[in-house]
């Protein structure tokens, strides 16, 4: 398979994906691709490359002047957030993808904007309804990008979030807030959170 040209990549992600906001790292595009080999990411989030790079000087300005705090307190920081902007993260580069295509994991923008807030520390819990009125519970301790999703749905098919809820064993919609002294959470499916690639790109 031959690769897209970046050009392409662009105007299909920016004519077809509505783009999520972060103050970081600026527009992200979520999409699936396919490989020059073949080999299909399911996830991959299209950004900007001068929004990270911008970020990465930034970070590493104030860590060499000492302003940061976790410079400060380890003496550390420097190595640690060079380390983070090289050496972490899963990457794709545009010249390997040969396909784009909308991702079934993303939810529409419109669906991530219910999400409301974390349930507890470090864990967001939530019950989705269905266009057939199926509901089915999800949870993410980060990311909210991309959402494994029960067997025949898409992401499309979400219509409503109720936040801050799981599914008993009743199959009833439960609150996480409310006292349960058992609660029975360890029987229900939840569908977690998928990690996934990032692609930065020049023109996005």
């Amino acid at each position: 398979m031959n690769s897209l040209r970046t050009k392409d990549i662009v105007q299909f992600l920016k004519n077809n994906i509505e783009p999520i906001e972060d103050k970081f790292y600026g527009k992200g595009y979520r999409a699936t691709a396919y490989l020059t080999d073949g080999t299909c990411l399911p996830c991959v989030e299209f950004r900007s490359v001068g929004n990270i790079t911008n970020l990465a000087i930034r970070r590493f300005k104030e860590e060499l002047s000492g302003k940061s705090i976790f410079g400060k307190s380890s003496g550390l920081g420097y190595y640690e957030i060079v380390k983070s902007f090289v050496a972490q993260g899963n990457c794709v580069n545009d010249y390997s993808i040969a396909k784009v295509e909308k991702s079934k994991y993303a939810f529409p923008l419109q669906i991530i904007k219910q999400i409301k807030g974390e349930t507890s520390m470090g864990w967001t819990g939530f019950v989705a309804k269905m266009k057939d009125g199926n509901i089915f519970a999800f949870g993410t301790d980060f990311h909210f990008s991309f959402f494994e999703m029960p067997p025949d749905y898409h992401s499309d098919d979400i219509i409503e979030i109720i936040n801050h809820s799981y599914i008993g064993s009743d199959g009833e919609i439960k609150s996480h807030h409310e006292f349960n002294p058992n609660p029975d959470l360890s029987i229900q499916t939840v569908f977690r959170s998928k990690p996934f690639f990032e692609c930065f790109m020049d023109d996005l």
